[in-house]
């Protein structure tokens, strides 16, 4: 059974503020997955704001495939109030 991607090039500027997914090859071969939302995309570079607030860049060039993916969910409290905590 192999391997069988649902990215496709499906990414586009009219998806700007949308959660979206990037697979970018890698210089050195392989490739690496971005998760985040889509900040901008001009002059062919690709800007997107990850979960922890960085900013990645990629050359559209660069893209193997995207595709557009839910939006995070809200994250779950824990603790004593949280609905782990034992309080």
């Amino acid at each position: 059974m192999g391997f069988t991607s649902r990215l496709s090039a499906e990414l586009t500027p009219g998806h700007i503020g949308r959660r979206a997914v990037v697979r970018v090859r890698l210089p050195e071969g392989g490739f690496r997955d971005i998760v985040g939302v889509l900040e901008s995309w001009q002059d062919g570079v690709i800007r997107m704001r990850r979960r922890d607030g960085s900013v990645t860049e990629v050359t559209a060039d660069d893209v193997a495939g995207s595709r557009i993916v839910p939006q995070q969910p809200p994250t779950r409290r824990r603790g004593p109030d949280g609905p782990r905590g034992t309080g």
